[in-house]
């Protein structure tokens, strides 16, 4: 085991070296100052092509699919390399600056710039098509392989799922939500993997892997939706009774609601909880992971021997802050299953019946 562990740990303290030295001489042939937000940034946020390298300056990158639906143009299906390097086509094109930066708009005919409805195929998208892709490959042939054969023995990667479902359904979800979890199992075991698998994919750097989807706050807010919608659209009548008249004296409920304000505002917290404590985690290591990169650079425009002193330190503690990540991107992956499990277990609370007193 350790063995293997050393193995893996060169091979990541080399592709680190590789992707620092790549980025040394590109940045070496780039006469304009290095730019530290733009490469932090430029790296995390979502764009409409999947970046691979760049030789000089000549960008090489593969193009996705642009979908958009202006107001003067209307609907027009085209790929990215035609806008992506600061072009105009059909009257769309990415803003640089401004409030839309980033982002295709328009310019109408009286001037003003206009956001289209927009249902591109960005990096962030690309990335969750293909993590639901490596879902169905690993979980329709491991179903139909139990129902041929139920009492078979599993093959190493059934073993694997099984054991890590197992795990999930019995140790979380079962005495989280209770007798009737089942219902909910494959929601919560569905959000446990897909998590689990794109925050993975974000941390190999290269395609088409390494998009940021969890460090995406619209997709944890989506996700959040979902736990969100599953907890009150089956919460039981106890669960509403607790919310809109608790157990607590008359005046805490009327004339002023003060109690049942304060319980339907947790309803809407509990799953703010979920969405930022998932985005804020991968986003911040992603970003730890960018900085120290952008260290070597920043220290290297004072003095080249500083930056070369900087890049051994920095390389260093990126490894650790991958091994780290690493550890992180199951741990959150468990953290938001944990949670939407206790979340609906919560909602499906029974009435309590209290026993009656005996009177002598």
């Amino acid at each position: 085991m350790n063995q293997y562990f050393k193995y893996i740990l060169l091979c990541f303290t080399l592709l680190f070296v590789v992707s620092y030295t790549q980025a040394a001489n590109n940045h070496k042939e780039d006469e304009r100052p290095f730019d530290a937000n733009t490469f932090i940034f430029g790296h995390i946020a979502d764009a409409y092509d999947f970046h691979i390298t760049s030789v000089g300056h000549k960008h090489i990158s593969v193009p996705l699919l642009v979908i958009v639906k202006g107001k003067e143009n209307g609907w027009c299906v085209f790929p990215s390399y035609r806008i992506t390097h600061g072009d105009t086509y059909k009257g769309y094109y990415i803003q640089k600056e401004g409030s839309y930066k980033g982002k295709i708009v328009e310019t109408l005919s009286n001037g003003e710039i206009h956001r289209p409805f927009d249902l591109s195929i960005t990096k962030n998208v690309f990335s969750i098509l293909l993590s639901i892709f490596i879902l169905i490959a690993l979980f329709v042939p491991a179903a139909n392989a139990y129902k041929k054969n139920p009492l078979g023995v599993p093959t190493k990667k059934n073993h694997l799922l099984e054991i890590v479902i197992l795990s999930i359904q019995n140790d979380v979800v079962k005495p989280s939500v209770g007798k009737d979890y089942a219902k909910y199992s494959p929601y919560l075991l569905t959000v446990f993997f897909f998590i689990l698998i794109t925050n993975l994919m974000g941390l190999i750097p290269f395609f088409p892997f390494g998009a940021n989807v969890t460090g995406n706050i619209a997709v944890t807010m989506v996700l959040a939706i979902f736990t969100y919608l599953i907890t009150n659209i089956f919460g039981s009548r106890e669960y509403w009774k607790e919310i809109f008249w608790p157990d607590v004296p008359v005046m805490l409920k009327f004339p002023l609601p003060l109690m049942p304000l304060i319980e339907l505002i947790s309803t809407f917290t509990k799953p703010f909880a979920l969405l930022v404590r998932l985005f804020a985690n991968i986003f911040a290591g992603h970003m730890i992971i960018l900085v120290l990169m952008a260290l070597i650079f920043i220290f290297g425009s004072i003095n080249p021997g500083i930056g070369y002193g900087v890049s051994i330190i920095s390389i260093g503690f990126s490894i650790f802050m991958f091994m780290l990540e690493l550890l992180v991107a199951f741990i959150q992956a468990y953290v938001f299953t944990t949670l939407s499990a206790i979340f609906i277990g919560l909602s499906r609370v029974e009435p309590h019946h209290h026993p009656k007193k005996e009177i002598n």
